[in-house]
């Protein structure tokens, strides 16, 4: 009798997680990383250029860099694993593919490079341009730095392989993509909002994002991969 009970237990429960699976969008799973893709220099970066000379006209050049720069970058990586044939187990299948531990993989890598680079705390000497930054070196700066940036790559492809691992649609990448701008135009929204009052408000932001967006991301990372295994 207990032996009948045990094997009837494991298939349900494993049903059980599966069915969860199935319930939650995997748009709203992915939300969270885009907290990663902005923390360090991208948001500060934002700062700058939100008190620098050409303020409102740079701010939306380089959320318009970043816009393209992320719609590229997980369209890319979603393209070639749809392509590769990367997908999910067949339903009722609870077993990890190759995909899976490569996504696990690159979270544990995600998390190592973001705590290893805590104690970053000054700005790159670069950043101090960004105060006579015209819009099409903003738009530069937008596009390249989310594109190259290390953390933002990784992030990218763990986005486009989680999409594509789950046969969903390249659309639920925009959810993500929207969010990343959002957080990026905090900076531009609160000099629309306060004026000059900004100029006194940003840096102190700037100064607990440059201390404190490691930590952020790190639950974040956490959280992530705690919910994919």
């Amino acid at each position: 009798m207990v032996g009948f009970a045990g094997e009837g237990i494991v298939p349900a429960l494993r049903a059980s997680r599966l069915a969860k699976e199935r319930d939650v969008p995997h748009f709203l799973t992915i939300l969270p990383m885009a907290v990663v893709m902005v923390a360090g220099p991208q948001i500060v970066s934002a700062v700058f250029l939100a008190i620098s000379d050409q303020a409102r006209r740079s701010s939306i050049a380089y959320l318009l860099g970043v816009a393209l720069a992320v719609t590229i970058g997980v369209t890319l990586v979603y393209t070639v694993a749809s392509l590769l044939g990367v997908s999910a187990p067949p339903s009722g299948e609870s077993g990890k593919s190759l995909v899976d531990y490569v996504i696990i993989a690159l979270f544990l890598l995600l998390a190592v490079r973001v705590y290893l680079r805590r104690n970053e705390s000054e700005p790159p000497k670069w950043m101090g341009k960004l105060a006579t930054a015209t819009p099409r070196f903003a738009f530069k700066l937008g596009f390249l730095l989310f594109l190259l940036m290390p953390t933002d790559v990784i992030t990218m492809v763990v986005v486009g392989l989680y999409l594509a691992r789950h046969d969903d649609p390249l659309f639920y990448a925009v959810p993500f993509i929207l969010l990343t701008l959002l957080i990026v135009s905090i900076p531009l929204l609160v000099l629309l909002l306060l004026g000059h009052r900004a100029e006194t408000t940003l840096p102190k932001v700037r100064a607990w994002m440059t201390a404190n967006s490691w930590i952020v991301s790190e639950i974040v990372i956490a959280f992530f991969l705690i919910l994919f295994l």
